[in-house]
């Protein structure tokens, strides 16, 4: 086994060429509702902790030229599967049954979004997180979610 297949990733995740250091998903369909996000980096962050990076750009601003809090949503919630994979969470198919976000300050596009994520702890079906997204150092956005799992990946 490689040290690529020994790295803690989100299932389907490949080196990202354009960012040493970093995985992503390159097959993510271009119309689904996934890919409204756009790309997603991916990094393991020491034992439990994880980082999910998202590249805001103009489509995801609301009306008054902030970053949508839908759009926030879905990032994090995606940012709980790949992050919390990164941070050793168990590969396994899950479903989100909870996600709770607190909106501290705008978010804005042409910055990334970073996703800090920390795997609280692990249950035989059960994944608690939590975590803060910050955009240039600040923190924008805070986390805590649940993820249930359905069966074991293959």
């Amino acid at each position: 086994m490689d040290a690529a297949e020994d790295t803690p990733r989100p299932s389907g995740a490949r080196e990202d060429p354009d960012h040493p250091g970093w995985w992503s998903w390159e097959d993510i369909p271009a119309d689904s509702f996934a890919a409204a996000t756009g790309k997603l980096l991916f990094r393991p962050d020491g034992p439990g902790r994880g980082i999910v990076r998202m590249f805001p750009t103009e489509k995801h601003l609301n009306l008054g030229g902030s970053l949508h809090g839908g759009a926030v949503m879905s990032f994090i919630d995606m940012a709980l599967f790949g992050g919390g994979r990164c941070a050793g969470m168990s590969r396994a198919h899950y479903v989100t049954l909870d996600l709770t976000t607190k909106f501290l300050s705008r978010g804005r596009a042409g910055v990334p979004l970073d996703a800090h994520v920390e795997l609280i702890r692990q249950t035989r079906s059960l994944a608690f997180l939590q975590g803060v997204v910050k955009q240039d150092g600040e923190a924008c956005y805070s986390f805590t979610g649940t993820l249930k799992k359905l069966r074991e990946s293959s």
